[in-house]
């Protein structure tokens, strides 16, 4: 990289340069100019300045998406210090990564929303405030800026500029920390192919604390787009929004809804979409699309519209994809410097440069074609049965929100699935093994179905390590398969 390239404006003040009175941000309550919004994030740097916050200084934001949480961010980026991004939950999980990102004795900078304090109890409460400097965004600024990164205008692109946790829905999560380079490298990749101009509006409908949520940020601020933040009610907010990024759900209930809708494009997470779903976005002018991504690449790797073809679409720009034995591989621009543990940063990928994803695939004529999680392969009587193969399936049921498989000990073929569904129906009116029986190979329908409990997600996602612990805990009959001879 071409050592000039490094040090370039912070792109709002790019914008506020050349089109300063256009929209930036609208909010519930306010709309700012990208002028206006330099100003403003201007502004906060030199009040985080003055609590402290610099150069390689990690704050930690717990908070839903809210304005403060966009504009926190990029303050933080004027500054050269990392945001890292947690989702409100209870103290204790909060303590745990706080124990990740600082090592003993170091200053704890925190930004969590009132809210979320109020949840905690009262030993929490004491705890947080004993631990933690707790910013406040309304004190007063610095008197002069000198401890701007280099200039208030000016940002090194290879300093690390976000820490975002994985889900954790297999395991323990991990920070993985970006640079600002890597996220606007995954921003433009995908905007090479996927339409989105200065007079779009994106609607930030994803959680800034996963990396499809901050994903949406980059992808703004590369554009020179508005960007929106609503109050949390899909139906309103999506009034005015040309862009959002949406589950399949969520795109039918606007449907159904029979509002109007400026949306010209989705980009649907996950790679199951109903084909009858993007007819009916079609028939509204709405183009869908579909990806594949992970925290690790800075979200998607692999992108297409939505047609007859089960796969996750071809490589964007900025990325690699390599198959080994099925497992998939990514390297490219967008891949994270690392995990970040105590000012450390831990190494991701191989000597050759490649991350294991631990995703299986194949090539489907240059697409890329997701088979399932390498640890959630499991092995029936000598066939290789992949859960969320299954899973696909059965989400495609009218009546099913959600799906989780799991393999169960069997005396016989060694090991089973057997599934948790989440429906507003009776299971057994369902009668699912008929309705699998022309959808899936006679030895892939599970013995057993069971409703599926109602437990926290770990923010976008089902934790499967949570589902697989309450069905230890609440079932008798099955015994969960985890012999290693038995389970790839």
């Amino acid at each position: 990289m071409n050592v000039d390239s490094l040090h370039q404006p912070c792109l709002w003040h790019t914008w506020a340069c050349t089109r300063p009175d256009a929209i930036a941000l609208v909010t519930p309550n306010n709309e700012y100019t990208w002028q206006a919004l330099a100003e403003q994030i201007h502004h906060l740097a030199r009040v985080l300045a003055a609590q402290g916050v610099s150069e390689g200084t990690v704050v930690t934001v717990v908070s839903n998406n809210s304005p403060d949480v966009v504009m926190l961010h990029l303050a933080c980026i004027q500054l050269g210090a990392i945001t890292a991004l947690i989702v409100p939950q209870p103290y204790q999980l909060i303590q745990e990564k706080l124990r990740v990102l600082y090592g003993e004795g170091q200053r704890q900078f925190v930004w969590i929303r009132d809210s979320v304090i109020s949840g905690f109890s009262e030993q929490d409460r004491q705890r947080l405030f004993t631990d933690c400097q707790i910013l406040n965004l309304q004190a007063p600024a610095a008197a002069s800026t000198p401890c701007l990164a280099r200039d208030a205008e000016q940002h090194d692109a290879e300093r690390l500029v976000s820490i975002v946790f994985t889900s954790g829905s297999s395991g323990v999560p991990k920070a993985v920390t970006h640079t600002q380079a890597q996220h606007l490298a995954s921003a433009r990749g995908l905007l090479a192919v996927f339409p989105f101009q200065q007079y779009d509006c994106w609607l930030l409908s994803l959680p800034l604390y996963h990396v499809s949520g901050l994903s949406i940020l980059y992808r703004w601020l590369s554009a020179g787009a508005c960007l929106k933040i609503g109050s949390g009610q899909l139906e309103q907010d999506i009034e005015g929004a040309t862009h959002a990024s949406l589950v399949a759900t969520q795109l039918k209930r606007l449907l159904d809804h029979h509002q109007p809708l400026r949306l010209s494009h989705v980009l649907l997470g996950g790679s199951d979409v109903p084909m009858p779903l993007c007819q009916q976005a079609r028939d509204n002018g709405i183009e869908t699309w579909l990806g594949y991504g992970m925290t690790e690449a800075a979200s998607t790797v692999t992108a297409k519209p939505t047609d007859d073809i089960a796969s996750a679409g071809r490589v964007l720009p900025n990325r690699q994809v390599q198959l080994r034995n099925k497992r998939i591989y990514i390297a490219g621009d967008t891949l994270a410097s690392g995990y970040y543990h105590q000012g450390q940063l831990i190494p991701l990928v191989d000597e050759q440069g490649w991350f294991d994803t631990k995703d299986v695939g194949q090539w489907i004529d240059g697409e890329l074609r997701i088979t399932g999680r390498a640890d959630n392969q499991f092995i029936s009587g000598g066939e290789n049965i992949h859960c969320e193969e299954i899973e696909a399936v059965l989400n495609r049921h009218p009546d099913i929100r959600q799906s989780m498989v799991i393999p169960v000990h069997s005396p016989e073929y060694g090991a089973r699935p057997i599934a948790l569904i989440d429906s507003a129906s009776d299971l057994s009116a369902l009668q699912l093994p008929l309705w699998l029986e022309d959808k899936l190979t006679r030895f892939k329908i599970p013995d057993a179905f069971f409703s599926m409990p109602q437990q926290p997600q770990t923010g976008i996602k089902v934790s499967r390590k949570a589902m697989k612990e309450w069905f230890s805990d609440n079932q008798n009959e099955y015994q969960l398969m985890n012999d290693p001879e038995n389970v790839k």
